[in-house]
């Protein structure tokens, strides 16, 4: 069997090691008492972990020394040697950094390398590394690299913090990502860590410096590439998707769900904890910084496909992932990884938008989690991003592009379960829009998600005023938005004290009122029919009481010298449209129902009655309701995208799995070594 190194090396390498610090013969330990050449990583991490400061710094050359025969052995035939190599570097870069985490006093880069030789050391690490990824090597060895990389990139908790990344920005390994995601074998097995790698490289100090991955992911224009990545990013969400919905079909089959409905539904919180599956913010991550800063991916959202992954579980195709939780290793099979698929007539088409709506449809229902808080939020910054996009919303909204989307619905006592089949084919901002009527109408509780509502407002802002710009009448049941925003509005001001303790309610209060100026100063320009902007005003003048009851609350904030005084004042200029409205329809509709002599008028003669009296309406024209704050990601984000990538490095690190191929396993890939 192949080793490492050879019994000369380790003799001279190794014993000042051995003498600085009892049995610390790592060569001797790792190479001659297995006779298997097996590297044996926890024994390396531990050996490390164990030594003090002092003594960590006695055998920093020992260390150099190892550091520099693994680079030496990457450009070996011998792939057992590779392996040995890749793996024992890892130990090296983990167990060092763990020391350092506790131990002060000395520096990585001197330590591994030495201060003086670490720019050549990572540049012919760097250029091996990008040989195995680019080469004709075994997929074995392309997953250790990779495994390598993020084990490099994760070590420390802050990516940023992390010197040693200064020279994987020299050494650029992105053309070796891109050729794993064009490739589609290469994507099947390597897909899902090349493009959280990717994410991650782009978040080194992307505040502070011009950081390579950034500009050049920002130009990438080739289409096989851009499909690759939107390939990977699909399958890992929809992989979450599917099993979601299995655990979801196991509750609701299970005895569980059968005492939750003979009790009244009482312990749906409990239910929703059951069917709970762990969130996959590194891809998420990834589809941003795709979305975010490449125009071109946009084009890659609209990509049509069978859908695919919810009728079967996958199958492996490579014994070299284990079992780790969800959201730190790739889905199993790649089934959209054909340049070519099946188009059955009879299978409903899907796109990575539908599949990443779904996905924000099942994290965005619980907030209370904070990886799921941060997974709905960082849902709803992409879609900002899609929604101020014009070819997004070109597409979003063409009338001959329809599909079926089945958003993933909250449990609620007053309502039941929407089935599969209720589901209308429509344009897909119907499905967008949907999404944040869902949002809206199931958060209203004691722990106010604001910064979600305020995004959820946004959104449907953005939406509206390109509809409005483009003149398009778009077929959706507006009247749910409606209602939606007016519960909204009443929850506000039912819980004035407590939320005006923590937020500031009146800038979404004043977000909601101006989406609803939006549609009486526009709506002729955008609602589908007359009768909808009929409708509108219906809905305002039968819910006249909650517009009645904020003036009321803004009047009285705005007349006194309190802390909200300059905001709710604005609130109160922007209801003067809506209450015009109120004030001149309802003499109208009681003076109608007196001559007629009706106690309760019904829908169509109200109706009747509004239509009859437009004319004599005057209205106040208000500038400005079509114009928005686009999207930046820095100065207001960059805290959240700090803690974020912070979440994901820890999480990676851990799950990070460098003994995923056995001996055996090794000995039947490489049948040719002796």
């Amino acid at each position: 069997m192949a080793v490492l190194f050879s019994q000369s090396e380790l003799h001279c390498g190794f014993i000042c090691c051995r003498e600085a610090v009892d049995s610390f013969f790592i060569g001797h330990y790792l190479y001659i008492n297995n006779p298997a050449g097996e590297v044996n990583l926890e024994y390396l991490e531990s050996k490390l972990e164990s030594l003090d400061g002092e003594e960590l710094m006695n055998i920093k050359d020992n260390i150099n020394s190892l550091f520099q025969q693994c680079i030496l052995a990457l450009g070996e035939e011998h792939q057992i040697k590779v392996v040995n190599a890749l793996q024992t570097l890892c130990a090296l870069i983990r167990g060092v950094h763990q020391k350092n985490k506790s131990s002060s006093g000395f520096d990585i880069i001197n330590m591994l390398m030495g201060f003086d030789k670490a720019e050549l050391r990572m540049k012919n690490l760097m250029e091996s590394l990008d040989s195995i990824l680019c080469g004709e090597a075994s997929e074995s060895l392309k997953s250790l690299c990779l495994k390598l990389l993020l084990c490099l990139v994760t070590v420390t908790d802050n990516i940023s913090q992390n010197t040693i990344l200064e020279y994987v920005m020299i050494n650029s390994i992105f053309e070796a990502i891109l050729q794993i995601l064009s490739d589609t074998p290469s994507r099947r097995v390597h897909g899902h860590d090349a493009v959280v790698l990717l994410a991650l490289l782009v978040n080194y100090r992307k505040y502070e410096s011009v950081n390579p991955y950034i500009v050049k992911l920002s130009i990438v224009d080739d289409e096989t590439t851009l499909n690759g990545m939107g390939l990977v990013i699909s399958q890992a969400l929809a992989e979450y998707n599917r099993r979601y919905r299995e655990k979801e079909e196991e509750n609701q089959g299970g005895f569980f769900s059968t005492f939750t409905s003979m009790v009244g539904n009482m312990f749906i919180a409990d239910a929703d904890e059951k069917i709970s599956v762990q969130t996959n913010e590194a891809i998420l991550l990834a589809l941003y910084e795709a979305v975010h800063l490449n125009r071109n991916f946009i084009t890659v959202l609209a990509q049509s496909h069978p859908e695919i992954g919810l009728e079967s579980p996958p199958v492996s195709l490579v014994p070299t992932t284990p079992t780790t939780p969800l959201g730190t290793t790739p889905p199993s099979l790649d089934i959209m990884g054909t340049t070519e698929l099946p188009l059955d007539p009879n299978m409903q088409t899907s796109n990575l938008l539908i599949t990443f709506l779904k996905y924000s449809s099942i994290v965005m229902q619980d907030t209370k989690d904070e990886h799921r808080l941060n997974s709905g939020k960082l849902c709803l910054i992409i879609l900002t991003c899609i929604a101020e996009d014009q070819y997004a919303n070109a597409f979003l909204h063409d009338d001959n592009i329809n599909f079926r989307v089945n958003l993933h619905r909250m449990p609620m006592r007053h309502r039941k379960k929407a089935g599969d089949k209720n589901i209308p084919s429509r344009p897909l901002v119907c499905a967008v829009l949907d999404l944040m009527v869902e949002f809206i109408v199931t958060h209203m509780m004691k722990e106010f998600p604001m910064d979600l509502y305020l995004r959820c407002v946004q959104i449907v802002h953005k939406l509206i005023c390109y509809q409005k710009k483009c003149r398009v009448r778009l077929h959706y049941t507006w009247r749910e938005l409606w209602l939606a925003f007016i519960s909204l509005l009443k929850f506000l001001m039912s819980n004035e004290t407590g939320l005006l303790a923590k937020h500031n309610i009146f800038t979404l209060t004043l977000m909601v009122v101006n989406l609803f100026n939006m549609f009486i100063t526009y709506g002729d320009t955008f609602l589908p029919t007359p009768s909808s902007y009929d409708e509108l005003y219906y809905e305002i003048i039968r819910m006249h009481q909650v517009f009645d009851n904020l003036y009321s609350m803004v009047l009285r904030l705005s007349t006194n010298a309190g802390q909200w005084k300059e905001a709710a004042s604005k609130v109160t200029h922007a209801l003067v449209n809506v209450r015009a409205i109120i004030n001149h329809f309802n003499p109208k509709i009681e003076s109608y129902a007196a001559l007629n002599h009706i106690s309760q008028l019904a829908e169509e003669q109200v109706l009747e009655v509004v239509r009859s009296n437009y004319d004599t309406l005057t209205l106040k024209l208000q500038d400005g309701l079509d114009q928005y704050e686009r999207y930046s990601e820095q100065p207001k984000e960059a805290a959240f995208f700090k803690e974020l990538v912070r979440s994901i490095s820890i999480n990676v690190r851990k799950n990070v799995a460098l003994n995923t191929l056995s001996q055996e396993v090794l000995l039947r890939e490489f049948s040719t070594i002796s």
